[in-house]
């Protein structure tokens, strides 16, 4: 049965005064939910980026997102270790710098609860040489730079397996080392660098394996690549990585779909100059 404030004064003996108190105070206490409800709409995502030319593109991230009522801060590193670490620490809400088999090998290590939940682009990892013009000018015991972490190490191995100047053992896998090496026909010495320094050391070197957004980093142009591993069935497009916990969260959706839009594909594709693909 329910009643009306009217009959409520009447029957309890209210004064009129005290009902419209009462009016006021309800509300009162309904606006005050009001604020709580909107500040949590407007909650800013932090969403984790390797410093460069990914800069850009995630500010046009996030004049997409506004469009959807999301806020978005990049929060920018400089080394692919920190990104991983800082999601699974909450102090971002996302991260968009990796590929699968670099996750894969993080969450071995680390034992991270991080899924991607979607595709942003991808970087075909080239050959480069300031000295050669094509793979079969380099001569024996020629030097060769290779990036020494897990996954674009074992990237580069079997881009030069690809190329056939070495022979990996059988069933090796995305994860190659040197230790699998099977055949070195010219006795090429592999050199093991970090990422960020592979680039910028190829003047000492015959040749080098960089990942594309490295290469630009150092300078190094579409001309001076001898060979590029092949985009088909390409293993390691990158995305955008959260939280387990927070992969069916509603702005996961409007997330990705910020990034996954023409207006910032024609970003990407100025920023990167044809060395970056989308991937989605």
């Amino acid at each position: 049965m329910t009643y009306s404030l009217a009959s409520l004064i009447k029957n309890n003996g209210f004064t009129r005064r005290a009902g419209l108190f009462a009016v006021f105070a309800a509300l009162l206490s309904a606006s005050a939910l009001a604020p709580q409800a909107a500040k949590a709409e407007d909650k800013v995502l932090k969403v984790g980026i390797i410093s460069g030319e990914d800069e850009d593109v995630w500010r046009a991230v996030a004049e997409e997102a506004a469009k959807k009522g999301l806020k978005i801060e990049a929060v920018v590193f400089n080394d692919y270790t920190q990104p991983n670490e800082a999601l699974s620490q909450g102090e971002v809400d996302a991260n968009a710098f990796q590929h699968k088999p670099y996750l894969d090998n993080q969450i071995a290590t680390h034992g991270y609860k991080i899924v991607p939940v979607g595709y942003t682009g991808v970087w075909p990892i080239g050959l480069y040489s300031k000295k050669h013009k094509a793979v079969a000018e380099l001569a024996d015991a020629a030097v060769i730079g290779v990036p020494n972490d897990p996954s674009n190490e074992g990237r580069a191995l079997n881009l030069l397996a690809h190329e056939g100047l070495i022979k990996l053992k059988e069933g090796t896998g995305i994860l190659a080392t040197v230790a699998d090496i099977a055949e070195n026909p010219k006795n090429i010495e592999i050199r093991e660098l970090d990422a960020g320094i592979v680039g910028r050391s190829i003047d000492d070197l015959d040749a080098a394996v960089v990942n594309t957004d490295w290469a630009l980093k150092s300078g190094l142009t579409p001309a001076e690549r001898i060979a590029q591993e092949p985009v088909a069935d390409n293993p390691y497009r990158n995305f955008i990585a959260v939280r387990e916990a927070d992969k069916d969260q509603p702005w996961v959706k409007d997330l990705v779909a910020s990034y996954q839009n023409p207006t910032v594909k024609a970003v990407f594709d100025k920023v990167y100059k044809g060395t970056g693909l989308a991937a989605y």
